[in-house]
């Protein structure tokens, strides 16, 4: 709180301190001063101010010598006056001014005084304080014409200070109070807003500092980078506003072109500049220059704050000087469109809004200057674009695409403009063309090809839905950075949304059809085009601009699906298939099939078979892509059109699922995804959806071609993905094709065997996942072991019962008299009453039956069955081993759909058991493996029927296999459990226990499994195999647990057996009590199993 509030008092203060100044200028009078000075209130001290200002004065005037820490003293007591009061009078306002500005400059050297920092602050300060004081209008009547040579030499001190300075605060603090200088600063009333006439007077002022004030803030912008971000974002704040105000076309327009003579001296005549046409000529041309370096080295600075005022500064130099700087167009929207991509979400966001608010204003749509400008730049980058992306970095190119997307979002409908230029748009399509090229000499292509042929009829679960994210990404030759693939789509889709569509789709389809080197870059961008016609994530920054319609874009889609779907186009080599040779060439080694050792000459083996050249991979590679690209621009027109797409799936669908069962990974996913784009586009709920609504047309085209199969190799690939992709709905619509695919067999199975067998896998593997067996093995293990061996399945459930139990003498009489009448019946001693309970047996199970002559009509799935068993029963002794696996594969789902009629199954396992016991004994390891597991499938559906014919045909020669393969395996490293021979031994071991327990082999047979399979116990196996040999003695303990427990103690016997009675002679076992071996192990695992 003031003390001294009326005038008189604060007088009677100030007055000794003020006289005593006056006298002696010492630090310690001014410090006293100014302790005085804030006992005072603002009001008294307003009017008393020229008072206590004049000893202040007074003292920076005095002749002679002064320290500067006096002088320091008192402008920063002078600046606690001016901030405390107002300076009303015009006179006062340019003194004050000038003292202050003398304080850092020595009359003898004619510059600046080299003073200490503190110094050069506190003046900074006061000019600034000083400036803020001035009342009302007396800070216009400061702008005088007279004024320009002081202004002049404080504009030219603050800028030396900002430039030259080490100290980052004088720095800020001059570019500050030159803010204020030039009437610029942020605070609400400084100055009042300004009349055009005003205006005109401060431009004029203005313009004789322009050269000075851009090129040495041109210099303090483009410094380094370590002087901090608040000094270029201050200059570059001072640049454009100074440039703006002078440069504003709203004045310029207003300027005479005869300057009238102004009433000042004639040295101050010749600072002053009339902004007449020739000199707005000559600054713009050199303003540009400077804008021109500004723009490139801010756009580059690493601090975002910096960027966004280069934002900043284009919107208002290009809103205010569109026609004084119109040469600077350039560079300023070059530099406003190079942001659109910046990493700062701060700066994106303003350049967005920006480029908005300059769509809603016109200022490039509606001024043809700027359209021209912008027509030469995006055809100058159009040129140099290839030479660009050949030699920039990644980060390079993401820039230049920027730079090429901004020109487009800019130009929006004028595009046309351009386009309508053949030499622009020839050049600009070469360049995306160019950009756009793919890599296509990668092997992984080919490997992802072969590895995908065996898993496509693995399992229809695992290949019936591929993720999207499998994909493998697109290699480009100029590029690795996806995010400049994003930005290359981004220009093709602006191109289809503000272009004249059908200009671009005739003029890129020629380019289509040009050469093969331009196919796939020309359809990637047609994609774009449709999906960027359609408004499909497109930003759009001119709302008046309309899309193209419906009916365009639907003529468009149709003309371009006929094209790609076009013979030439979409039945391209992608692999060497074996079933198009003359002659098929089979692998008899143990390894995979390779398609050739020197791939990485991209040269493919040559077989002789082939009258013409192999194809190279590079080439397949790139027919890969084409229709990866194809397919994937079906999806893009799905989601163009929408729910108007269900008009072309007529002609668009059944490629598309030709392609969905290619035998090439990459084209197999993409076809997948191009489905669940159109299922998305066109409202259907899943794959299958999509499959059932429109299965009628695809099953007739299907029909059509198994005529002409020939002329359509690929048809059955459609039926196999129909029945991948559906359920049991779809069995009555292809019921007829089956059969068509049947006959088609039977035509062409010397040439066409892999593709129908795929079929016939996935026909087979759909109707055991929709018609799944409601009886389940419980009924037909019964019906397979029979009355006969009733008893044996009963033995498990004795054995539990055993377990909780301990036998009494009943439970013995009772097995002595089931063993007595089974005898009596096995030797065909049976009484009345058995006879009459047999005979009573028949009449009950034909019950049903319709008639002696009329059979009930077969389920569809099972007279399907049926037919397929039977061509699988040829097909198993096929010269092709990739076909006699396939076939056997499809076999056992045979067994699967039919194990509920076993009056057709029994008579066609029958049929199939030579060539599949010729397949168990005789043929490739591979073969054996997968015939094997047909076996335990048979075995677990046809067991009673199946035991004679294993036991004699093929259970000795797996025993001896097992025998013989023993110490081999037993000598084996860790390498050895990645062999066939490994694997084969696995699969026996693995099989032979459940088979033993459902085929209920008898004692003679159970003894040679055990024989065989009891040297596996040895710890010298390896451990996989130990596991599967104990897994075959658990199940022989189910069927015969005495013999099994009698053979596991002559290998070892833990304990020694003492007679219950001295009478009773002791049992010798020839397994050695205490003595360890390698069997101990396992033998003590399955006794506790078996107690």
């Amino acid at each position: 709180m003031a003390v001294f509030d009326t005038p008189e008092e604060a007088f009677g203060a100030l007055r000794p301190v003020c006289v005593q100044l006056t006298k002696t200028q010492t630090v310690e009078t001014v410090e006293e001063l100014r302790a005085q000075l804030q006992t005072v209130s603002d009001s008294a001290l307003q009017e008393l101010q020229q008072y206590v200002l004049f000893p202040l004065r007074f003292a920076l005037k005095t002749p002679g010598p002064k320290r500067e820490r006096l002088i320091q003293s008192v402008v920063e007591c002078l600046t606690f006056v001016l901030s405390s009061t107002c300076v009303k009078e015009q006179e006062l306002l340019q003194e004050l001014f000038s003292e202050l500005s003398s304080c850092l400059y020595s009359p003898s050297s004619q510059k600046p005084a080299t003073a200490s920092e503190e110094l050069k602050l506190a003046v900074i300060q006061g000019l600034s304080t000083l400036m803020h004081s001035a009342y009302g209008d007396v800070i216009l009547t400061f702008y005088e014409p007279s004024i320009l040579p002081r202004l002049g030499f404080a504009v030219s001190l603050l800028l030396g200070l900002a430039e030259q300075e080490k100290s980052k605060q004088i720095k800020i603090a001059a570019l500050k109070c030159l803010q204020v200088l030039l009437l610029q600063c942020d605070c609400d009333d400084h100055p009042r807003s300004l009349d055009e006439l005003e205006q005109e007077q401060l431009g004029d002022l203005f313009a004789s500092f322009l050269p000075g004030i851009s090129t040495a803030l041109t210099r303090i912008i483009t410094g380094d980078f370590k002087q901090g971000h608040s000094i270029a974002v201050s200059s570059l704040k001072i640049f454009y506003k100074t440039v703006g105000f002078v440069m504003a076309d709203e004045q310029l327009r207003r300027i005479p072109k005869v300057q009238a003579e102004p009433a000042v001296e004639h040295r101050v005549a010749e600072l002053m500049v009339h902004r007449e046409a020739d000199w707005v000529k000559n600054t713009g041309d050199k303003l540009t220059i400077l804008i021109k370096k500004v723009t490139e080295w801010v756009s580059v600075h690493p601090h975002w704050k910096v960027r966004l005022e280069l934002i900043e500064l284009v919107e208002a130099l290009l809103l205010k000087c569109s026609q004084s700087l119109v040469e600077s167009a350039g560079p300023l929207l070059k530099a406003l469109v190079g942001l659109l991509n910046d990493e700062s979400p701060e700066v994106q966001a303003q350049c967005h809004k920006v480029l908005r608010h300059f769509a809603d204003q016109k200022v490039v749509v509606g001024n043809r200057a700027f359209a021209d400008i912008l027509s030469e730049n995006l055809h100058s980058l159009a040129t140099s674009l290839p030479r660009l992306m050949n030699s920039q970095d990644d980060q390079g190119k993401f820039s230049t695409l920027s730079l090429l997307l901004g020109y487009l979002k800019l130009l929006g409908p004028k595009v046309n403009f351009v386009l309508n230029s053949v030499a622009h748009l020839q050049r600009l399509s070469k360049a995306l063309i160019q950009v756009l090229e793919l890599d296509v000499a990668d092997i992984k292509i080919v490997e992802e090809r072969r590895w995908n042929s065996d898993h496509l009829s693995a399992s229809p679960k695992s290949s019936a839905a591929r993720p999207s994210s499998q994909i493998q990404r697109r290699y480009f030759r100029f590029f690795t950075d996806d995010r400049v693939f994003l930005l290359l789509r981004q220009v093709c889709q602006l191109l289809g949304f503000y272009g004249n569509l059908y200009l671009l789709v005739d003029h890129f389809m020629d380019l289509y059809h040009e050469s093969v080197v331009y196919r796939k870059q020309a359809a990637m961008i047609l994609n774009e085009l449709v999906a960027g016609a359609a408004g499909l994530e497109v930003e759009n920054l001119h709302e008046n601009h309309i899309k193209a319609s419906p009916e365009e874009l639907r003529e468009i889609v149709t003309s371009l699906l006929e094209e790609y779907t076009s013979q030439e186009n979409w039945y391209l080599v992608t692999c060497i298939e074996a079933e198009e040779m003359e002659e098929e060439l089979t692998v008899k080694q143990s390894g995979l099939q390779a398609i050739t050792s020197g791939a990485h000459t991209c040269q493919v083996a040559s077989f002789p078979a082939f009258s013409k050249p192999s194809p190279t991979i590079c080439s397949m590679n790139s027919n890969i892509w084409q229709i990866c690209i194809q397919l994937e621009g079906i999806g893009h027109f799905a989601y163009a059109l929408g729910t108007d797409f269900r008009l072309l799936l007529m002609s668009a669908l059944y490629p598309v699922l030709e392609k969905a069962g290619d035998q090439t990974l990459l084209v197999s996913q993409a076809a997948t995804n191009t489905m669940m784009d159109i299922c998305h586009a066109c409202g259907y709920d899943s794959l299958q959806h999509l499959i059932n609504q429109n299965s009628d047309y695809l099953v007739n085209g299907i029909s059509l071609n198994l005529r002409h199969l020939s002329l359509h190799p690929h048809t059955p690939k459609v039926l196999e993905v129909m029945l991948r992709n559906s359920d049991a709905s779809l069995l009555p619509l292809v019921a007829d094709v089956v059969q068509d695919v049947l006959a088609a067999l039977d035509q062409f199975y010397d040439t066409r065997a892999t593709s129908f067998v795929s079929v016939l896998h996935a026909l087979l593997a759909a109707l055991a996942q929709w018609f799944p067996d409601t009886s389940d093995l419980g009924q037909l293990q019964e019906q397979s072991v029979g009355k006969e061996g009733s008893h044996l399945s009963e033995r498990p459930a004795a054995l539990e019962k055993g377990a909780k139990n301990p036998t009494t003498a009943e439970d013995i009489e009772q097995f002595l008299l089931n063993y007595l009448k089974e005898k009596d019946v096995a030797d065909g001693n049976v009484s009345d009453v058995d006879e009459e309970e047999e005979q009573s047996g028949p009449p009950k199970v034909d019950e049903n039956d319709t008639g002696p002559h009329v059979k009930p009509p077969l389920p569809l799935q099972i007279q399907i069955a049926t037919d397929v068993m039977e061509r699988c029963i040829h097909l198993l002794s096929d010269k092709n081993l990739k076909i006699r696996l396939k076939v056997l594969d499809v076999l056992g789902l045979c067994v699967e759909v039919l194990q509920s009629h076993k009056n057709q199954l029994l008579p066609m396992a029958h049929r199939a058991w030579p060539a599949l016991a010729h397949r168990l004994t005789n043929d490739d390891p591979r073969a054996v493996l997968r015939a094997f597991e047909v076996l335990r499938t048979l075995g677990g559906k046809c067991g009673d029927f199946l035991r004679s014919r294993f036991c004699k045909d093929i259970l000795p020669k797996l025993a001896s296999s097992l025998v013989t393969q023993a110490p081999i395996s037993a000598r084996a490293g860790p390498v050895y459990s990645h062999t066939l021979a490994f694997k084969l031994q696995l699969a026996v071991l693995q099989g032979l226990g459940p088979l033993c327990e459902t085929l209920d082999l008898g004692e003679g047979d159970l003894n040679k499994v055990a024989g065989a399979c009891l040297i596996y116990l040895s710890a010298k196996q390896p451990v996989k195999l130990q596991e599967a040999a104990r897994r075959v003695f658990l199940h022989l303990m189910k069927v015969d647990p005495d013999s099994t427990w009698f053979l596991l103690h002559e290998l070892y016997c833990p304990e020694q057996f003492i007679p219950p009675h001295p009478s009773l002679h002791p049992v010798q076992l020839r397994g050695a009590t205490g003595q360890q071996n390698p069997y101990t192990a396992n033998v003590l695992l399955l006794l506790r199993e078996l107690q």
